[in-house]
């Protein structure tokens, strides 16, 4: 069973940083797919950032140039760096993973239902 665990949420003030952390029980059956999604109340979960176990990577028009996902293999951890972050960035933000999966990463990032695994979200909260 894979299983996700979220960490690092918190409230910054906007222009700030935050690094939000993912470990994932089980991380080798590739090639395998992994992301970051976020939903606010009342809309869609969004995509956010892909990356594939080849490095491949795709982000949402939204966090371009702001966000950067990451993967440590050593540590089964997938990462999301996120500056420059504004008011619209507050959401609960939420690891996902799929395994034995070569589509591409600029397909995935936009069907949240293609992922079958889901951590339980961690709160990132910025403040004008």
């Amino acid at each position: 069973l894979v299983q996700l665990v979220e960490s690092g949420g918190g409230s910054v003030h906007a222009g700030g940083s935050l690094k939000i952390s993912c470990v994932i029980s089980e991380y080798t059956y590739s090639p395998y797919r992994l992301a970051w999604f976020r939903q606010v109340p009342g809309k869609q979960r969004e995509g956010v950032a892909v990356i594939g176990n080849e490095g491949s990577s795709s982000y949402a028009d939204a966090v371009k140039g702001r966000f950067t996902i990451s993967q440590d293999n050593a540590t089964s951890s997938l990462y999301l760096q996120m500056n420059s972050l504004k008011p619209e960035d507050t959401a609960m933000y939420y690891c996902a993973a799929t395994k034995e999966d070569s589509r591409p990463v600029w397909w995935l990032i936009l069907r949240p239902d293609g992922f079958p695994y889901w951590g339980q979200g961690t709160q990132v909260t910025v403040s004008s």
